[in-house]
């Protein structure tokens, strides 16, 4: 299929993201993703982002997974950061997405993984467990859902700002949520994107979210949530930015009693949709909820 590739040169000196870029290919795509940590670490992290940021959205995270010896994993989306970019919009599928993670865990060989996720980086990354659940020990969850046919007011709103916003500005976007972001940590975000040609997955991915029982991925949503209330063993643990207008406190707690064994969200009160921005405090409570703590 024909893509775009993001020039190097765009990601150079990115404020708090010193991490090495390393590659794997999916149907013939450059797939991006940074690798920290012990390579023999007990545990691996794996941080999935969502729409539109890309794993930068980790970096405050990150050092506080590998400070408690854990190694961490992050991929970038397929048509987000440094992974190749799909021109067409169609290109972009549910199953096209979660098959690209799938594939990714598999190829890295990633066993014993504390899932950490946030907006699509859940609405995929819940589903995945179930294909292997002998890889999935613990869960880190933060403002997602388990997208099952059902649209909110809320996100039908976003959804539409979205299609009226071909070209849509990434770093403000990201500002609007979290005012004191840099000038620089701004141009990181749009980093990925030298022009509108390089946003069709952001383009495509708000009519990704099933809006019916019979559309792509509402059906492996309800296999899911079937298996997160009847079939996880692991430990979990669960962070709410309160100011998320489509996926906070009550859909949050609508989430939380699908996972057994949720215990009561951390409820983050300045925290945002992408509340993996106000993440270094909420990657330590996990830590310690689980029992990670460092050296």
């Amino acid at each position: 299929m024909a893509a775009l590739r993001t020039p190097d040169e765009r990601f150079a000196g990115l404020p708090g993201w010193p991490f090495q870029p390393r590659y794997t290919e999916h149907a013939g795509l450059r797939v991006h993703h940074i690798d920290e940590g012990p390579a023999d670490a007990a545990v691996t992290v794996l941080c999935l982002h969502g729409n539109p940021s890309w794993s930068y959205l980790y970096r405050h995270m990150i050092p506080v997974f590998t400070a408690a010896g854990l190694r961490v994993v992050a991929p970038d989306l397929i048509g987000f950061g440094r992974s190749d970019k799909p021109q067409d919009e169609a290109a972009h599928g549910f199953d096209f997405h979660r098959d690209m993670l799938l594939a990714f865990v598999e190829k890295l060989g990633l066993r014993n993984i504390l899932l950490v996720c946030q907006d699509w980086g859940g609405i995929f990354g819940l589903t995945l467990p179930m294909a292997a659940p002998e890889r999935w020990t613990r869960l880190l969850v933060m403002n997602t859902a388990l997208a099952s046919g059902t649209l909110t007011e809320g996100f039908r709103h976003w959804r539409a700002y979205s299609n009226s916003q071909p070209d849509l500005a990434v770093g403000k976007l990201l500002q609007r949520g979290k005012r004191d972001l840099s000038a620089a940590e701004v141009a990181a975000y749009d980093a990925p994107y030298p022009d509108a040609s390089y946003k069709a997955a952001l383009r495509a991915f708000p009519n990704l979210v099933p809006d019916g029982a019979d559309a792509p991925g509402a059906a492996l949503a309800r296999e899911a949530t079937i298996f997160w209330r009847e079939r996880w063993t692991g430990s979990s643990f669960m962070a709410v930015g309160l100011q998320d207008p489509v996926l906070g406190a009550p859909a949050m707690q609508a989430l939380r009693g699908v996972i057994r064994g949720c215990p009561p969200p951390l409820e983050v009160a300045a925290g945002g949709h992408f509340l993996p921005e106000w993440g270094a405090p909420v990657a330590q409570a996990a830590l310690a909820h689980f029992g990670l703590v460092g050296p």
